[in-house]
């Protein structure tokens, strides 16, 4: 990991602060690995391959890959890498700079979280690719977090100019990502359960990895090969809840309330025969990230404890949750036993109000560090990290803080309370080293948060004396 090795000096263990909460990181990619992961799953044997639930037979037509997502490329090498497996051709989309060397299966690069015309035209190769196939066929298609950017196919009536403005509208309102995708679906031609219809009546086999809170697979990707629940009624009642009815593309508007007044089809649904010859299956996901990352800190002499890996809501207040169990801990030694690691994970949201520079990991800790005010900076730490290496629109994946991190900002002329008002997280979170940069991770299982806290140096040695 690119990151500095700041030591901020626990009393009861042989690494920094940082190098654990980087250590557990990496434990936690390890778990969300998408090779790993599809290599797990999917298994050639003679002429069969199984996939899940079930067993596809090879000899009887083409195998193609399509798919979308941070961790498309590398979910699609490690299928070119099962012995055997004849591939005839294959498509992905990734975000840029997340692609991977393949041979059979196209890469291509787009924009992301706003889509753009390059995502258009790779979903429209990818879309023609499955379009002649047959009931021998089979697709393998691979999605995972960032999929619902990059696989762009507007629906009639509706321009990328006005898809890519409501995304920014709804990102900026706070929107969770189950609103966004409901709104996006509505607006597709391949999201909701859309790639499947265009695919027929060939078989299709996905693999997915999780970045949805409580992994509901019509949400991850926005589900292009799932049955989908929500409707045209649901996407509108979105923006009416988000305040967004005035100010959204008329387009848009125009084609949600079309659809939700009965005069447009709408998406499959749960129950459509079409789903019948799909198979999806969930290959990694938060929760085992959360549990691989707990071991490790068991290894490491922590009592570790995961918490949950549904944590939604704003990140500042998510934040103060955390500096809260971290004081509790630090003072009662609950409810977890020092040295204590508590892990939580989920993606938090930030209603964006002015121009700062941040991202929702980096807020949440910033909040955290306000709230640890005055605790002495070896009794406990908070962390919080994007497993897909970026959080918003910053070179960082995440952040760490500790009681002093406040003090030190302060140092350096700079008002944390100021930077958390402003959403301004990422200039004061660099400038005291308080950052964790990645890279891109080439996964996204959500974010992985942690408690790190130990007993008080000076008592310890008191009871030992």
């Amino acid at each position: 990991m690119q990151t500095r090795q700041t030591r901020l000096s626990p009393p009861r263990a042989h690494q920094s602060a940082r190098s654990v909460v980087e250590d557990l990181l990496r434990a936690a990619l390890a778990a969300a690995d998408p090779a790993a992961a599809v290599a797990a799953t999917v298994e050639r044997e003679g002429h069969w391959l199984h996939v899940g639930r079930r067993v596809y037979d090879l000899r009887r037509g083409r195998v193609v890959v399509v798919g979308a997502g941070k961790a498309a490329a590398p979910m699609a090498v490690a299928l070119q890498r099962i012995p055997g497996l004849a591939l005839a051709a294959g498509l992905v989309v990734v975000k840029d700079g997340h692609g991977a060397p393949t041979a059979r299966v196209a890469i291509r690069e787009a924009a992301h979280p706003l889509p753009d015309e390059r995502g258009v035209r790779a979903t429209r190769a990818l879309l023609d690719l499955v379009a002649d196939l047959g009931p021998d066929d089979l697709v393998l298609c691979v999605l995972s977090g960032g999929g619902s950017a990059l696989l762009v196919a507007p629906a009639p009536g509706v321009t990328l100019a006005d898809k890519q403005q409501v995304t920014d509208q709804l990102l900026r309102a706070g929107a969770t990502i189950g609103e966004l995708n409901a709104v996006r679906k509505h607006l597709s031609a391949v999201k909701g359960g859309q790639l499947a219809r265009a695919a027929a009546p060939a078989q299709v086999a996905c693999l997915i990895i999780s970045d949805v809170v409580g992994d509901p697979l019509d949400v991850v990707a926005s589900g292009p090969t799932v049955p989908d629940p929500t409707t045209f009624a649901a996407a509108l009642a979105v923006l009416r809840e988000r305040g967004l009815l005035a100010s959204a593309p008329p387009a848009v508007i125009a084609r949600l309330e079309q659809g939700a007044a009965g005069h447009l089809p709408e998406t499959p649904k749960p129950g459509d025969p079409l789903f019948e010859r799909v198979e999806n299956v969930l290959v990694a996901t938060n929760a085992e990230a959360l549990d691989a990352a707990a071991d490790r800190a068991r290894a490491l002499g922590f009592h570790a404890l995961v918490l949950s890996a549904s944590v939604e809501g704003e990140a500042r207040e998510v934040g103060r949750v955390l500096a809260a169990l971290a004081r509790e801990e630090a003072a009662r030694g609950r409810p977890a036993p020092l040295p204590a690691c508590l892990l939580a994970g989920g993606e938090t949201t930030v209603a964006v109000r002015g121009e700062g520079l941040g991202g929702r990991n980096q807020e949440l800790v910033l909040a955290a560090a306000l709230a640890l005010e005055g605790l002495p900076a070896e009794r406990a730490v908070v962390a919080s990290v994007a497993t897909d290496g970026g959080d918003g629109p910053t070179p960082a994946a995440g952040a760490l803080a500790d009681g002093g991190t406040v003090a030190r900002a302060a140092a350096l002329g700079l008002d944390a309370r100021a930077a958390l008002r402003g959403h301004d997280s990422h200039p004061l979170l660099k400038a005291v080293d308080g950052l964790v940069v990645t890279g891109p991770t080439r996964t996204n299982v959500n974010d992985v948060m942690m408690v790190l806290a130990w007993p008080d140096a000076q008592e310890t040695r008191s009871s030992v004396g």
